[in-house]
């Protein structure tokens, strides 16, 4: 009952509610673990092709020292009406951003690709999880791991400003941008709007052509690698 192919597979959620005998605020005594499966395909109708943002800075999903880097409902919530009227001026996703610094889009981390200069490796920038602010994603956590392997590139955690990006795009250091995550895999970016602009970016880029081929490859046991396990069913 999980269809075959690319982009398909049994998702897994786990979940824990409180189970008090009661109705209100309290700190819970008893807990309930449980994990929802269920057959999943692209996250995105478009599949594996670019997508628009629209940087938000209006709304914010969260603040440092908030429950930004846990996945609880409350997180979301916030981000509905935002996406909602994202949707409506035609962008896929919000890119959310803190002081103008970015955090992530709605449901993925984000990566940026930067050409410095002749002679130099490539730097791949994703933001840092010391801020407690974005998702300590697992899919994040792989793309960072596989690129401190590649020789040519330079895999950096760091804050990068929305006005960094800006000036990245207009002066053509900006090579790429993608989104990652569980559902989405991976997903190229082609436009991120900001101040009321679009600044159009390169896609579908190398890097995350890369990206895409070697976790997918992980993923439905092409390669041999440490994280893909077959089990006999």
């Amino acid at each position: 009952w999980i269809p075959r192919g690319e982009g398909y597979s049994l998702y897994l959620r786990p979940n824990v509610i409180a189970m008090n005998d009661n109705l209100g605020l309290a700190f819970p005594e008893s807990l309930l673990l449980y994990v929802v499966t269920s057959p999943v395909g692209p996250y995105y109708k478009s599949g594996f092709k670019p997508i628009r943002l629209t940087s938000q800075s209006n709304y914010i999903r969260a603040f440092k020292g908030g429950t930004g880097d846990s996945k609880v409902g409350g997180n979301y919530a916030p981000t509905m009406k935002p996406a909602k009227e994202a949707e409506m001026k035609g962008y896929s996703q919000v890119l959310w951003t803190l002081d103008d610094l970015v955090t992530e889009v709605g449901a993925m981390n984000v990566f940026f690709v930067f050409d410095r200069g002749e002679g130099q490796n490539k730097e791949i920038v994703t933001p840092p999880l010391s801020r407690g602010d974005i998702l300590p994603g697992v899919t994040r956590r792989s793309i960072v791991e596989l690129a401190n392997e590649w020789d040519g590139y330079d895999m950096v955690e760091r804050d990068i400003s929305m006005k960094e990006i800006e000036a990245a795009v207009k002066e053509g250091t900006l090579l790429e941008v993608f989104g990652a995550g569980t559902a989405a895999v991976v997903t190229p970016i082609e436009c991120i709007q900001y101040n009321d602009e679009d600044l159009e970016i390169p896609a579908t880029g190398g890097v995350t052509q890369k990206v895409w081929d070697q976790l997918l490859s992980i993923q439905y046991g092409k390669v041999e690698h440490p994280w893909s396990v077959k089990v006999d069913v």
